[in-house]
């Protein structure tokens, strides 16, 4: 199949944003937007999202302009977090990409698209945070408190090194939801994350704004950063002092260095591979984790692995998950009851020379009509307080549903 890729001037962002989240395929990172439109023109379906050995890419000829990695065949999509589920990706018709310094690509299926006759007719967003008719917790926050300490107990009893559990709310808001105003709304309140908008076989869209680069892969050079440890962020409050804690707490930062020593001893082997001397503050809007950035080089023999191939050796991390893996799965599955579905698995694109950018698709609402279902999880250690753990997912909670509703839940 043959994709033809122009340079371009570059279109409005806001316009451009409220299309793709709308009907499209939407990725914005403070450095690059993403936009995949005007329907699929081919489905790269993965048997199972964790497979050993995923499919090739589909195959596609590219002529045209030359541009960066990420602006020519580029699947794009959401990923279950269960790893034996089936996920599919997606190659857009057209694919409109924009750079933060004015450069601006669109690849095409066919002829090169009016881009300003695509734009023309976008309603721009305008709804307000809407109200809530129902709201539902599953588990209930009581429950959820009871699971953390059952989850300790096996802890203590060393059978693990740390788990990931979480807890959704589910809900029907008064009126049907407009993902490009949900989409605005996160843009402005948490521009240093990646904006997510993306389609699933589900029917519904996942709509967020992850803080959480899971990985990137330039060639020979791979690049993460993960986050856990996590404070709240009181409003019209310096952060100083509550950075400060977070920094001194013994429990986050043994949280957080159990994870980042997994995705070191992840990539060793394939990769000569480096983290930051210590964690640093990465502040959102109202909380704070700790984050550290990982880098690595390919040391070969053979190609790098795709960024698919690295997304297979990652996720799920520590950061969502647990230590050891596959226990931390186990017991993830006994204790929360239900799938958890794209909450928590890979959002991102990967491209048909095996470059790609994957985010932990967390802080996300789903949408369909004006039913939404939104998650939270947090980091449990043998030190964990199950009390504290639950507040934590609520902080969380509220950090992704104050962007959608006028109500507090």
């Amino acid at each position: 199949m043959r994709f033809v890729r122009r340079a371009i001037a570059p279109v409005p962002t806001a316009t451009l944003r409220a299309l793709a989240a709308r009907a499209g395929w939407l990725l914005e990172s403070p450095d690059v937007v993403r936009c995949g439109l005007g329907g699929s023109a081919l489905a790269w379906e993965l048997p199972e999202s964790g497979a050993a050995s995923p499919p090739p890419f589909p195959a596609t000829t590219l002529a045209g302009d030359d541009g960066p990695a990420g602006s020519g065949v580029v699947a794009l999509g959401s990923l279950p977090f269960e790893r034996s589920r089936p996920g599919t990706l997606h190659v857009p018709r057209i694919l409109v990409t924009q750079d933060r310094h004015g450069g601006a690509w669109v690849t095409s299926r066919g002829p090169v698209p009016d881009l300003a006759a695509l734009l023309a007719g976008v309603d721009e967003p305008s709804q307000a945070p809407v109200g809530v008719r129902s709201v539902s917790y599953a588990p209930t926050p009581e429950e959820y408190a009871h699971r953390v300490a059952r989850a300790v107990e096996r802890l203590r009893h060393g059978e693990l090194a740390k788990v990931v559990l979480a807890r959704a709310v589910l809900g029907t808001a008064t009126e049907e939801v407009d993902p490009a105003a949900l989409a605005q709304r996160l843009r402005t309140r948490e521009p240093h994350c990646t904006l997510y908008s993306l389609p699933l076989r589900s029917g519904r869209r996942y709509v967020g704004a992850s803080p959480e680069l899971l990985v990137r892969r330039e060639g020979e050079t791979v690049t993460c950063h993960p986050l856990a440890g996590t404070i709240a962020l009181p409003s019209h409050v310096a952060p100083d002092d509550y950075e400060a804690w977070l920094l001194g707490s013994h429990k986050n930062r043994h949280e957080h260095d159990i994870l980042v020593q997994d995705i070191l001893d992840t990539l060793r082997g394939a990769y000569d591979v480096a983290a930051d001397a210590a964690p640093s503050i990465v502040a959102l809007r109202s909380i704070a984790h700790l984050g550290t950035w990982v880098t690595g080089t390919h040391r070969g023999p053979g190609p790098a692995p795709s960024a698919l191939d690295l997304l297979r050796r990652l996720h799920p991390t520590a950061a969502v998950g647990g230590i050891p893996r596959e226990s931390a799965e186990s017991l993830i599955g006994a204790l929360e009851g239900r799938p958890r579905g794209p909450y928590a698995g890979p959002v991102g694109w990967i491209d048909a020379e095996g470059d790609g950018e994957w985010w932990i698709g967390i802080r996300g609402v789903l949408l369909r009509g004006a039913a939404f279902e939104a998650w939270a999880g947090a980091g449990i250690v043998d030190e964990s307080d199950p009390i504290a753990e639950r507040e934590e997912t609520r902080d969380k909670l509220l950090s992704v549903l104050s962007a959608l509703l006028s109500d507090q839940v």
